[in-house]
């Protein structure tokens, strides 16, 4: 006796498709944007990457808070951001957390993307200089 026909087991797998990739574009989601309210974005040049974060005032600054308003901000000229990196929290977990300023120059071959982390991230303590 057959349990399952052809079109119910390819449903089951059609909706459990569905479910890990809403899965992961909330954990995308909620990774680029985490507790901090600051979200983080990979600058990938030729030579290296960095990790950034654009808090509320940076994002006040370029026009937004996600990687198209950073791209065209870097278009026309330079940025500076919070360069992210990992540190133990006082706590003992790992987090992101702010290292220094940096300022970010526009280039052809620059690319943004959203940098998802599964650590908590730290915004900044003090005010940009």
């Amino acid at each position: 006796m057959k349990l399952f026909t052809f079109e119910f087991s390819r449903a089951i797998v059609h909706l459990a498709a569905v479910a890990i990739a809403a899965g992961a574009l909330m954990t995308v989601a909620g990774g680029a944007h985490a507790q901090g309210g600051v979200p983080l974005f990979k600058i990938v040049t030729v030579r290296d990457d960095i990790v950034v974060g654009v808090t509320p005032q940076d994002a006040a600054v370029i026009g937004g808070a996600d990687a198209t308003a950073l791209g065209r901000a870097l278009k026309s000229g330079e940025v500076t951001l919070w360069q992210y990196a990992v540190r133990k929290a006082p706590d003992g977990a790992l987090e992101q957390a702010p290292l220094k300023r940096v300022s970010i120059l526009g280039h052809d071959s620059l690319r943004v993307e959203p940098y998802a982390t599964p650590l908590r991230v730290a915004a900044p303590q003090r005010a940009a200089p």
